[in-house]
């Protein structure tokens, strides 16, 4: 069995998933190739993961590559954790050409301009990837790991044949940290939750106790007491929840940018009342760039690197269709008619039986009207997006950004095309030709 690792340059999240499989011993022996273009960095990863390896007396045997037709033949498994263009220029570009138009982002990497042009300079090099499995590994199953994932995941599975499924840990985190944050740790082990939607925006539509008994009159409560939330996280989701019902997975620094309410010019006051933190993710950036440095000598001089399984679902999802042990995630798949009331073509985060048999989505119904409704208003985007990609014309692109709920409250119609072509040429080293 063979598992090949795309930008496995990002060394921390290739130690996560890559070291979840050493420690899963259903797999067995099996072969592991890194592959990222930046020789360095994929230098580094492999002397991490040996090491990691002979520690944990792991049976996988580790080797990297440079060469895309060596990574991918004979692969039963790609993971894709690639960031085109990177901080350096590209993140930056993303968010410092929008200030020109007194456009702020938070994160920026899943929807809005940056979430745009992000998928614009991602989905080209993805595409190519996959024809390379089409021709080398066509039954191999890719584990999305990059953002914006419900456009890169969404793009894959219509327009090639790879079996996809888009792989995301805000659902593993969202009961155990609203829980926490809320003071039921207690409830946390017991607790039994259905959570549907789409990737980032992904809604808890039912937790209960171990009794059966609804959670959600008593996170109510709480969350409208300043008492069990002083510290002032996460804000915005929970407005979002009182105001619409329901939480929702993804942070409040996501969440304010999907939405047209909290990030705005004119009302400069919801940044402080909501404690949201503009350029978060270009902070972090430094910070993690800053971290790694100043880690990284150390680890690769250490012989004896220890790895504890973390809550990704790569290692579990190998087991489960090499082993045959069913096993639950929650994935970004097709909308084949699991959510009734978003559209059929949009790509959707539900329930996933994984087992021999590959992917197993489970049907989820309509979602209350007013969670479905926020959802189309990011899914227009998306699929507007994906259009993009695949016409490479400048007015879908356009229209794309015309629909964004942050971009459009904040900017006129003129704007919003000044700021594509603005972006258009900023990343043109990055994109394919847009007519």
């Amino acid at each position: 069995m063979k598992i090949t690792f795309i930008g496995a340059g990002s060394t921390v999240f290739a130690r996560n998933v890559i070291g979840d499989c050493i420690l899963t011993p259903e797999l067995g022996a099996f072969d592991v190739c890194l592959f990222d273009i930046d020789p360095v960095r994929l230098e580094e990863s492999y002397q991490i993961l040996s090491n990691m390896n002979a520690t944990a007396n792991g049976k996988a045997t580790i080797t990297r590559t440079l060469d895309r037709t060596e990574a991918f033949t004979g692969a039963d498994f790609v993971v894709n954790a690639i960031q085109v263009g990177g901080y350096d220029p590209c993140t930056i570009t993303d968010f410092e050409v929008p200030k020109k138009y007194r456009l702020r982002q938070t994160i920026a990497d899943t929807l809005g301009i940056g979430g745009i042009f992000r998928a614009l300079r991602t989905i080209p090099v993805m595409e190519s990837y996959a024809r390379d499995m089409e021709r080398l590994c066509p039954r191999a199953l890719f584990l999305n790991y990059t953002n914006p994932m419900s456009i890169l995941t969404g793009y894959m599975q219509r327009y090639t044949d790879i079996q996809t499924v888009g792989l995301c840990h805000s659902v593993q985190g969202c009961v155990p940290g609203l829980l926490g944050e809320l003071g039921m740790e207690d409830k946390k082990d017991e607790a039994r939750w259905e959570i549907a939607g789409i990737n980032h925006q992904a809604w808890l539509l039912k937790i209960e106790d171990a009794a059966g008994n609804d959670l959600y009159p008593e996170i109510k409560r709480r969350a409208s007491d300043p008492a069990y939330n002083t510290e002032g996280k996460d804000l915005v989701r929970l407005e979002l929840m009182k105001r619409f019902g329901y939480y929702v997975t993804e942070s409040s620094e996501h969440s304010s940018e999907y939405t047209p309410w909290f990030i705005k010019e004119r009302y400069p006051e919801l940044i402080e009342r909501y404690k949201i933190p503009l350029d978060e993710y270009p902070r972090r950036c430094v910070n993690q760039i800053k971290g790694w440095n100043e880690m990284r000598d150390s680890l690769l001089k250490d012989s004896h690197i220890e790895h504890k399984l973390s809550n990704e679902f790569a290692a579990r999802i190998i087991s489960a269709v090499l082993t045959d042990k069913p096993y639950r995630i929650h994935g970004n798949v097709m909308n084949n008619g699991l959510i009734t009331n978003l559209p059929r073509n949009a790509c959707v985060e539900v329930p996933v039986m994984v087992d021999r048999n590959g992917l197993n989505p489970c049907v989820v119904g309509d979602l209350p009207e007013q969670c479905a409704a926020i959802n189309r208003t990011n899914i227009n985007v998306q699929l507007l997006t994906i259009q993009a990609a695949r016409s490479l014309k400048k007015e879908d692109v356009y229209m794309a950004a015309y629909m964004d709920p942050h971009t459009a409250a904040e900017l006129s119609l003129d704007d919003i095309r000044s700021l594509c072509d603005d972006l258009f040429e900023a990343h043109k080293d990055w994109l394919p030709t847009y007519r």
